[in-house]
């Protein structure tokens, strides 16, 4: 398969602008579950696309990591090889610093602070570097702030976390978070993740509301905290060279229905929140919503990690959009 994608990103980045502008299939891989908020933006964004083209560009959606890792289908996409994805802020830091600050722990107060910022001054000063690496950022959608899971205790206060074994993704800005409450973290693929909690390698984990609820991560795991440790999104990128090969028309069309899918995105997760963690309650999972400024204290030590890894002036930069 992967093979079979590098050819056809190679035949693609030989193709002139006039046969992008008269027909062409755009490939979008992400790593939402079919039910999942993302999947059903994705949706929409092709069949906009298709419909205000007249069908001279069509998108093909491949869901929940049908063509690898979210680190591979970033770095497809970077080569060419796949035209689109839909990676969080941690995936796109691996090639431009700049994007690791948004996951800098307990940032943004809410939904509406976190849209504000990442729409206006962090668009504004990231997506012309992104650029630089052979990325066109089309517009922010959504995934939302983490939670701790786990099977061992409820969680109230910072202390509770302490000593707990947690399943994290790679990103240094989770890990940093988690070992700022003196968890022990383990980086486990995600499709690993429901079998590694059912046979007990680790405690628990962290992730979005409607994570925990679409992969029904409550099966294996009795308490969830609403910690909101960590903010961050989906970003959806095309390949520069293949945004490039499109008319002027139809890059703005690409656009402006990215930025609808992704405000669709965000209202249906924030819609959806609450809904799901009912139904989760009524499943028998056990939630807390413990007093989130004991937990921002301690992430002193997790904030210059990340501003070490992020670089100094890069977590000024994002900082100052913070006020």
């Amino acid at each position: 398969m992967l093979k079979k994608l590098l050819l056809t990103g190679a035949v693609c980045a030989l193709m002139t602008t006039h046969a992008y502008a008269q027909d062409v299939t755009l490939r979008l891989a992400h790593f939402a579950a079919e039910t999942h908020p993302g999947h059903i933006a994705a949706k929409q964004f092709a069949d906009r696309v298709a419909e205000r083209t007249g069908g001279a560009v069509a998108v093909e959606i491949f869901p929940a990591n049908e063509l690898g890792s979210p680190p591979e289908q970033l770095e497809q996409t970077k080569l060419g090889a796949i035209e689109m994805n839909l990676p969080t802020q941690g995936g796109l830091d691996k090639y431009e610093k700049a994007f690791g600050t948004v996951m800098t722990p307990f940032a943004f107060r809410d939904y509406s602070h976190a849209h504000q910022v990442l729409d206006g001054p962090f668009t504004d000063w990231a997506a012309p570097l992104l650029e630089k690496q052979g990325l066109v950022m089309l517009s922010n959608w959504e995934y939302g702030f983490r939670n701790i899971t786990n099977s061992v205790r409820p969680i109230n206060s910072p202390e509770d976390v302490k000593g707990l074994r947690l399943r994290t993704p790679p990103e240094l800005q989770i890990v940093a978070a988690m070992e700022g409450l003196g968890a022990a973290t383990t980086q486990i693929a995600f499709p690993e993740l429901p079998n590694a909690l059912n046979q007990g390698v680790v405690d628990g984990q962290e992730n979005p509301i409607g994570v925990i609820y679409h992969f029904k991560l409550n099966e294996f795991q009795e308490h969830l905290a609403l910690t909101r440790h960590v903010y961050n999104s989906m970003v959806h990128v095309i390949n520069k060279d293949v945004f490039d090969g499109l008319t002027p028309e139809q890059q703005q069309i690409l656009r402006e229905e990215s930025a609808a899918a992704g405000q669709l995105m965000r209202d249906l997760v924030v819609a959806q929140e609450e809904k799901e963690l009912a139904e989760l309650e009524s499943a028998g999972m056990k939630i807390t919503r413990p007093d989130l400024k004991a937990f921002a204290a301690m992430m002193g030590p997790a904030r210059d990690r990340v501003g070490e890894y992020s670089g100094a002036e890069n977590m000024k930069t994002f900082l100052g959009f913070l006020d």
